[in-house]
């Protein structure tokens, strides 16, 4: 366990209909310390070529929960649906079913916390990642 007085948050997205990492995908980090607290916005990123922000920025001292806002309907707006993949093929009508996505978790100072998103048209899933 690291000594730090902060914890630490890295996230990628694996688009599992492609079996792919999701490129460009915009990633806002919000944090506050207490569960009463107001949410802080402290900046955001995009998802590189393989699915990965490397450069979210650093957590507050204090911070004991942490919120991941994914953009992800810009993503598959520009993503031609596949009828192999996506069931249904017209994607209701070009609609995206979760425009976005809110990952809300809770952290410990000194512990670094990767959260993955696994995403599709029609769900996602996260867990917390190593």
């Amino acid at each position: 366990m690291s000594t730090s007085a902060t914890a630490s948050v890295s996230t990628h997205i694996l688009d599992t209909s492609v079996g792919r990492p999701a490129e460009g995908v915009a990633v806002h980090l919000f944090a506050r310390s207490g569960r009463e607290a107001d949410w802080q916005a402290l900046g955001g990123s995009a998802t590189d070529r393989d699915g990965r922000c490397k450069d979210l920025p650093a957590l507050p001292e204090g911070t004991t929960h942490v919120r991941l806002d994914f953009a992800v309907e810009p993503y598959f707006e520009k993503k031609p649906a596949d009828p192999q993949q996506d069931a249904p093929a017209n994607r209701d009508s070009g609609a995206v079913f979760f425009p976005e996505v809110a990952i809300t978790f809770a952290v410990t100072p000194g512990e670094h916390y990767h959260v993955p998103l696994l995403l599709n048209p029609f769900g996602y899933s996260v867990y917390r990642g190593s």
